[in-house]
């Protein structure tokens, strides 16, 4: 019975997070690619934070998304604040090749991942 039991929770649970918004629209955030190394994150980063004009106040010290305090976690956080900002001005998750789309929510803690639909 509890087989069966799982199963059914499984079902729903993958129903839940590929089922579409009413609109047709998934949520869609942008990360670092886990695959990418510290250095190409870096400058990207830097161009997100700089001249890409995403807001990466959040990621500085005594702020919400500053743990853990990795090249990867920060890029993650501003590639998704530029993403989120710009996705409908013509924007993309690209940073050349060092980013990638997730369907998962990569909140965590006190660190909130913005969602714009």
């Amino acid at each position: 019975m509890s087989i069966v039991l799982l199963r059914i929770t499984l079902v729903l649970l993958a129903i839940f997070i590929i089922t579409p918004k009413s609109d047709g629209e998934y949520e869609q955030w942008c990360i670092a690619d886990e695959q990418t190394p510290d250095d190409e994150l870096q400058a990207a980063l830097d161009w997100a934070c700089g001249g890409g004009g995403a807001d990466c106040s959040k990621i500085q010290i005594n702020q919400p998304c500053y743990y853990p305090n990795t090249v990867r976690d920060h890029a993650s956080y501003a590639f998704n604040n530029y993403f989120q900002k710009f996705k409908h001005k013509g924007g993309s998750c690209y940073f050349k090749g060092v980013a990638m789309i997730t369907e998962l929510d990569p909140s965590h803690n006190s660190c909130q991942y913005e969602f714009i639909p």
